[in-house]
């Protein structure tokens, strides 16, 4: 089966991209056959910057996309959100992928599940 999780929060603020990213995991660890992709659009788009530092006992949002890659997930992010956002590909963690909304769009159709946060 095909899931795929849009997020749309920023990484920190609210538990929206923390929820997400943790059922994407719990999924793709459930059955690894599975496909996982995360699209991360709007202000989700810095969850993919490369380097955070975030305090002992907080959760960090880029170790926890390592581990959707490491099960053979995808990350992809909004490049029209990405510019908006002065974000450049050469900040983004290593695996993450700009993308646009015809692959949106592609991602979405061949989806057995789209979930939304």
């Amino acid at each position: 089966m095909n899931t795929l999780f849009i997020l749309n929060d920023p990484p920190f603020g609210t538990e929206r991209v923390y929820n997400g990213l943790r059922l994407a995991h719990a999924l793709a660890k459930k059955d690894p056959q599975a496909g996982v992709t995360v699209f991360l659009m709007a202000d989700a788009v810095t969850s993919a910057r490369s380097g955070q530092k975030t305090p002992d006992g907080f959760y960090n949002v880029e170790r926890m996309l390592k581990r959707v890659l490491a099960g053979n997930g995808k990350v992809l992010l909004c490049g029209t959100c990405m510019d908006a956002r002065g974000l450049d590909e050469a900040a983004l963690m290593p695996g993450t992928r700009r993308s646009t909304m015809d692959e949106l769009a592609t991602e979405t159709a061949t989806a057995d599940k789209v979930l939304v946060f």
